[in-house]
């Protein structure tokens, strides 16, 4: 028998969250970027998961929901992949994380005549 030890195995979701929760410009980043798939329906469910992914981060879903003042059931259903939160919801969410939502200009797609 070998005396060697095997590491545990860690998911991908819990090695991005211990990725996220390690470096704050990261998640930031992280999140930004998932994020701008929000106004795409065929992609919105990656920015939830994004978002979700940085709820666990930074205290968990439960904690998070404490903070932004909904049940933690109706932010495990928003942040579902075919969640559709308010804007009410996303932004006490975001207000829990300590982050707030930005507006930038979209990108212009060059169409040839």
């Amino acid at each position: 028998m070998s005396s060697r030890k095997h590491a545990a195995s860690v998911s991908h979701s819990e090695s991005t969250i211990a990725e996220l929760r390690a470096d704050r410009a990261f998640a930031v980043e992280y999140l930004k970027s998932a994020m701008e798939e929000l106004d795409n329906s065929e992609h919105r469910a990656v920015g939830l998961l994004a978002l979700r992914d940085v709820a666990e981060a930074y205290g968990g879903l439960g904690l998070v929901a404490q903070e932004a003042g909904i049940t933690r059931e109706a932010l495990y259903r928003a942040l579902s992949p075919t969640g559709n939160p308010t804007l009410k919801t996303l932004l006490a969410v975001l207000h829990a994380l300590e982050l707030r939502l930005s507006v930038a200009p979209a990108e212009r797609t060059v169409s040839h005549a």
